[in-house]
């Protein structure tokens, strides 16, 4: 099982969010955007934060994804930015201009990357001198906190604890990405942990559809559909509030400088 990102109905999976306020805030106590004239969005999915970058003052915006079809997405969901643009292209061998760009995002990609090296060192070659990079994904340690009324993922593995195994064994701890980040050459390296609001649903009744639909999250295509039907019931009961449910995933950014 597991997502098939190549297949058509699955186009607009990311597509469908915007960025939240607390991870624009928490960019821009970490990045200096005065000087940033040229970014670069690898593994940009629907563009969300491609269009974050660009309402955040970035004049030229590249977003890249190994997929054809989620790029349909984003092309559609970005139409109105014209400064943004989008290639296919792989993490490791982007076939992109070296040296030249000033900042360069990968959010939720490195847990898909086997050769964590190769990719910051394609991050490396792309980025211009003192340019910024910024790596966001989850730890093993950010997949497992337990599932609350803001924190609806811990629940799929407290459900199905299968899922755990699977979850963690494609996330990097942190130390091995601050080595790997070293390692390649980068400098300034920081970690900051962050609680970003997902989406605010009205009502219950949103999310769980949302849940039906998978959308936007890899992890629930390892369930067939009477076991996801499960865990919709099991969220559905767990849940104390029926209204204005704020969910909240836990992240890692790691920032360095070229």
């Amino acid at each position: 099982m597991g997502i098939d990102f190549h297949n058509e109905k699955n186009r607009n999976t990311y597509s469908t969010r915007k960025a939240d306020t607390s991870w624009i805030k928490a960019i821009k106590n970490l990045v200096q955007f005065d000087n940033i004239s040229k970014a670069l969005d690898i593994g940009c999915g629907g563009g969300i934060y491609s269009k974050a970058l660009s309402d955040m003052g970035v004049a030229s915006v590249t977003g890249v994804d190994f997929s054809e079809e989620i790029l349909k997405g984003a092309r559609g969901n970005c139409k109105e930015y014209p400064n943004i643009s989008f290639q296919q292209g792989d993490a490791l061998h982007t076939g992109l201009e070296s040296n030249n760009y000033n900042l360069l995002l990968e959010r939720a990609l490195i847990h898909h990357i086997d050769d964590l090296k190769m990719c910051f060192e394609e991050a490396y070659r792309l980025l211009k001198d003192d340019g910024i990079y910024i790596v966001q994904d989850r730890t093993p340690e950010d997949c497992l906190s337990k599932g609350n009324d803001s924190h609806i993922r811990g629940y799929f593995f407290e459900l199905f604890p299968e899922l755990i195994e699977k979850e963690t064994k494609r996330r990097h701890n942190s130390q091995f990405v601050l080595n790997t980040l070293q390692e390649v050459g980068f400098k300034k390296l920081q970690e900051v942990k962050l609680w970003e609001t997902r989406k605010v649903y009205k009502h219950k009744e949103q999310l769980l559809k949302d849940l039906s639909e998978r959308t936007g999250r890899s992890i629930l295509h390892e369930l067939d559909d009477e076991k996801l039907n499960v865990l919709i019931n099991y969220i559905d009961e767990a849940i104390s509030i029926e209204n204005n449910i704020v969910e909240k995933d836990r992240w890692t950014i790691w920032i360095a400088v070229k």
